[in-house]
């Protein structure tokens, strides 16, 4: 067969038109996709601006089906799972972000902490700690540690909450004394509770050298002192943290009013308690002089005369309620009625209240069960903050 050159060169313009219209043809199909992807994801962060979460979450499945490969998207698909509170749908999104092999370094640590913290909000608390500890030595560390205290928190895992406070406090994340504190004293109160009076007061003496200002150390030591028969040395703790927390004496006079009486050293926690409230004056120190003094046989000034001096101080309906309890009035017979009235208005001002989250509660707290905060409970009750 004779090699006919006529016939290659007729074929060679169109081979050259039939690639040109292919080339257009495939730029036009990958504008489109392109087009396609981003209005995808404008209307999901539209959607995301005016709070439709459900419409943003189909905008962005829209978007990652038009384009797989982009990790911006599946992040923020993700995040929105575990706002809306679908946890597995989360973990599914960042697991399979982990997966990938194409996946850089960084966006590989930010999927194990966004996977990390999806085990947190699911209450997974074992796989959130796996998964934050993986985080070491990368850009995530600090909030992979703050988030494995709060884990350790509410796991009640003392020790390695100390160990995590002490990282962070060496890595200039904060000063964590005050915590490591109540992690002792939570420790403590375990130990007593097994028997172990010994090794509870060393810990807690620990606490109180770690966090010297702080009231629970000493609080919490006098408890166990008083529980083992010793009256006086819980006595002077007590004195010595009202020396070392003046800010905290609403809730030290109450337990030093007792112990003094148990000592049967009434006289010295007296004058104590009657100088801290000619300085401070509160209700609750006003309650453990009045206690002091009726343990003491005093009758020159009654109850109701320094309920009556303190409402000269600052008005009070707490104040006002004790006060007319002991008073007779013109209509006697309405007294009852008039007190049970009283009692009921003034129960809202005798909690206490959380500076973070607002939560209020009979009794003081050190830790809020509401927000988890520390040390947020003011040592005043509602009414005199």
């Amino acid at each position: 067969m004779d090699f006919d050159l006529t016939l290659i060169l007729m074929g060679l313009p169109v081979a050259f038109v039939l690639g040109w219209l292919a080339s257009r043809m495939d730029l036009r199909q990958l504008r489109m996709e392109n087009r396609q992807a981003p209005k995808a994801y404008f209307k999901g962060l539209n959607f995301l601006l005016n709070e439709q979460q459900d419409q943003a979450i189909d905008a962005f499945i829209e978007a990652v089906q038009s384009d797989p490969d982009t990790s911006e998207l599946h992040f923020a698909l993700g995040n929105l799972f575990r706002r809306r509170g679908e946890y597995e749908r989360a973990v599914r999104v960042h697991e399979h972000l982990l997966s990938r092999g194409d996946l850089s370094q960084d966006d590989r640590h930010r999927a194990q902490h966004a996977l990390a913290l999806d085990y947190l909000k699911a209450g997974l608390l074992d796989r959130a700690e796996d998964a934050l500890l993986k985080l070491e030595g990368t850009r995530f560390e600090a909030q992979a540690r703050l988030a494995l205290l709060a884990n350790y928190e509410r796991s009640r895992d003392w020790t390695h909450a100390a160990d995590i406070a002490r990282k962070l406090e060496a890595a200039g994340q904060g000063n964590f004394g005050g915590r490591q504190s109540h992690y002792l004293c939570e420790q403590a109160g375990s130990v007593a509770a097994a028997g172990d009076a010994v090794q509870a007061q060393a810990l807690l003496e620990q606490a109180a050298g770690i966090a010297p200002h702080a009231p629970r150390p000493r609080m919490d030591l006098a408890r166990l002192q008083r529980q083992n028969g010793d009256s006086n040395p819980s006595l002077a703790t007590l004195s010595q943290a009202m020396l070392a927390a003046p800010e905290a004496v609403s809730l030290i006079a109450p337990h030093l009013a007792q112990a003094a009486i148990e000592a049967g050293r009434i006289a010295p926690a007296l004058a104590q308690l009657k100088s801290t409230y000619a300085e401070t004056p509160s209700l609750d120190v006003l309650d453990a002089i009045v206690a002091l003094e009726a343990a003491d046989g005093d009758t020159t000034s009654s109850a109701r005369d320094w309920y009556a001096r303190h409402l000269e101080k600052e008005p009070s309906l707490v104040a006002a309620a004790k006060w007319i309890a002991g008073e007779k009035l013109e209509h006697e017979q309405f007294h009852p009625q008039v007190q049970r009235a009283l009692d009921h208005a003034v129960k809202p001002l005798t909690r206490y209240r959380c500076a973070a989250c607002g939560f209020e509660a009979k009794q003081h707290f050190w830790q809020c069960p509401g927000c988890q905060a520390w040390d947020s409970y003011p040592a005043r009750r509602v009414e005199e903050l």
